[in-house]
């Protein structure tokens, strides 16, 4: 499921007998429950807008769904060799990582 950007897992609790879902694409916790589909969906919505209100008031920024960049820490050789990997081959290093990335 996704609202304003937030995408959510969900899974069948069966102690509860209810879906729980949690928000998958920030850090912060975001969870919610639901007896039905309709009933998970409007939680979903419900738990992200009180997230957001909640940030609002601290006069903090809500954590945004990941925006695609990360920082990668790697020896200098191999920084090296994936750099040249990827002139050789006409790419761009970032292309070069990402094509790699995609294929694990």
């Amino acid at each position: 499921m996704k609202y304003k950007n937030y995408e959510a897992a969900v899974d069948f609790d069966d102690d509860l007998e209810m879906f729980h879902g949690t928000v998958i694409n920030t850090r912060d916790l975001i969870t919610f429950y639901g007896k039905s589909v309709a009933e998970l969906k409007r939680e979903f919505k419900r738990s992200v807008d009180d997230y957001l209100e909640f940030c609002r008031e601290r006069n903090e920024e809500p954590d945004k769904p990941f925006s695609g960049n990360f920082v990668v820490r790697i020896s200098p050789s191999l920084h090296q060799k994936l750099f040249a990997k990827a002139k050789r081959s006409g790419k761009s290093l970032n292309a070069l990582i990402e094509e790699t990335l995609a294929a694990a």
